[in-house]
């Protein structure tokens, strides 16, 4: 059993190396402090985080939104590489102080459209911000000079490096699945693009600067402590709740749970320690984890094996590395930021109330335009101050007997009868985006259980957050065969589910609009059920 352990490890690991080459060395580039720094912030983090973190396929290294926040710190810090340093050392030491608080818990209370804003955002910074490099010139420190300098990047065109940048897109799209499943198509596009510009002796430009030498101690410059602590919070925080989000997923997908605090306490370290060696700061990454896992990945060794294949690279593969052209890790950069726009909401955005839609965009513009943090408390007031508003409306006095013993009668009849093969579970109060995680976690595990009936006492039609929580929750019963029955008060909710096919996902025939029907159907479908196991 070990020894397929190991493998896996082994397999993911390499794999989770492989996707975080490209992103590595174009996250340090895009940020301003060079190639080198996006490989070496890697290793470590994923080392440390893997040594000190949960026992899970957990790898770290450069994302997108860490990215995106530290080249903001980086500018604003008139780009002094010791500045930045001290800036991250600072974070690390926040990020440390926030795993010994009950502030890991927050970002399950963040609501599903301020998520969704931030992580669209990021996502077209990314786009934005390589639109330079793509073109053959070079990369700008906000979103806003990009857009300003785009016209004259049109008329600054580097036509080699405009080749391998769509050369390079080619690949990635295009590359059929059966070899994409031996090797990732950004490495085989990193690599076909980068020896095409070397064979043809293109002259463009490229990534320069990396070195197959170990880092040295970076020098830090701690002087005007003042103006560095809001950026240092500012990149905790968001490395913090990306690295919280990629840990939700991964437990999803491996089905155990890593102690949060443990986790932000590796990530802290992690980046402290990659500040004492000039290197960028990061989180754990959801795309590398995921693919990780999916390639048998199960325990931390898998993490530590990702950084060592770093590490091999570096020392032996610098001379290639210096020769990748730019416009080719834009490309993949572009990729990655569509990767990571919000495309599951998109896709029902039609549907989505107004007022979520009318959050996500406050979001993604002061995010894009303005600040991070900004951009996200005031999502945050934005939509508690819009769910209040709706309770208030709503909220109505009743005198009503809400205890019907006919029901309860039947329930505990039902459960002693079936020997709680079919269990009935109630929704009581309005399921949004404060109360989603605390349901989902009533369903994680129902022993014995074969049908479930979900009855929603609510008579309002579900927001975003409750339409994904109960998709969630429909996939969680199913992957542990309960078949899941659906109550509701009235048609309009039955629509609204039709609409974003979540009717057909649970089965129209499993919705009711009666509780005492839903028993019945699922007392039925388990004497079938049990007649054909005696045949």
């Amino acid at each position: 059993m070990k020894k397929i352990k190991i493998s896996g490890d082994l397999t993911g690991g390499f794999l989770g190396a492989v996707i975080a080459l490209p992103q590595a060395l174009a996250f340090g580039v895009a940020i301003g402090i060079g190639a080198t720094s996006g490989l070496w912030g890697a290793v470590i983090l994923c080392f440390t985080a893997g040594i000190l973190g949960c026992n899970q396929p957990l790898l770290s290294g450069p994302t997108g939104p860490a990215a995106i926040v530290t080249a903001s710190a980086f500018a604003t810090l008139h780009g002094k590489p010791e500045t930045l340093f001290a800036v991250i050392f600072l974070s690390g030491i926040f990020q440390i102080i926030i795993s010994r608080t009950r502030l890991t818990d927050i970002v399950k209370y963040i609501p599903y459209p301020v998520i969704s804003g931030f992580m669209n955002a990021v996502g077209t910074i990314l786009i934005i911000l390589q639109l330079g490099p793509f073109l053959g010139n070079k990369s700008l420190a906000t979103p806003l000079l990009s857009i300003k300098n785009f016209p004259n990047n049109l008329a600054c065109i580097n036509e080699n490096a405009l080749v391998i940048g769509i050369l390079t897109l080619s690949i990635i799209f295009w590359t059929p699945k059966k070899i994409t499943k031996i090797i990732p198509s950004q490495i085989l596009a990193l690599v076909i693009s980068t020896l095409t510009a070397i064979l043809y002796n293109m002259e463009l430009p490229t990534v320069q600067g990396v070195s197959s030498h170990l880092p040295q101690i970076a020098w830090a410059d701690f002087s005007n402590i003042k103006t560095l602590l809001i950026p240092a919070l500012i990149i905790a925080i968001v490395c913090s709740s990306e690295s919280l989000l990629t840990n939700l997923v991964v437990d999803t997908l491996t089905k155990t749970s890593c102690n949060t605090n443990r986790m932000i306490l590796s990530q802290g370290i992690g980046n402290l320690v990659c500040s004492l060696f000039g290197s960028i700061p990061g989180s754990a990454a959801t795309m590398r984890s995921a693919a990780a896992i999916k390639a048998g990945g199960k325990t931390r060794f898998c993490a530590i094996v990702c950084a060592i294949v770093l590490l091999l690279i570096i020392l032996f593969a610098s001379g290639f590395a210096n020769k990748i052209p730019l416009s080719a890790l834009a490309a993949i950069l572009f990729k990655v930021g569509l990767d990571i726009i919000d495309t599951k909401l998109l896709k029902i955005i039609k549907y989505a109330p107004r007022q979520d839609l009318f959050v996500m965009l406050i979001v993604f513009l002061l995010t894009i335009f303005y600040d991070i943090i900004i951009a996200v408390s005031t999502g945050i007031v934005l939509s508690a101050l819009i769910f209040a508003k709706q309770l208030a409306d709503k909220t109505n006095v009743k005198f009503k007997d809400i205890n019907d013993k006919h029901i309860m009668e039947l329930e505990k009849k039902l459960q002693y009868e079936t020997d709680y093969k079919i269990r009935v579970v109630h929704i009581l109060g309005e399921l949004f985006f404060g109360s989603a995680t605390q349901v989902i976690s009533h369903f994680e595990e129902i022993l014995g259980t074969k049908y479930l009936i979900i009855c929603y006492e609510s008579e309002n039609t579900f927001d975003i957050s409750a339409i994904f929580a109960l998709e969630d929750i429909i996939t969680r019963l199913k992957s542990q065969n309960i078949i899941p029955h659906l109550v509701v008060k009235n048609e309009q909710i039955v629509n609204q589910l039709e609409k974003l096919n979540i009717a057909e996902q649970i089965g129209k025939e499993n919705i009711f609009y009666n509780e005492e029907d839903a028993i019945e159907h699922a007392k039925k479908l388990l004497k079938i059920k049990a007649i054909k196991k005696r045949n």
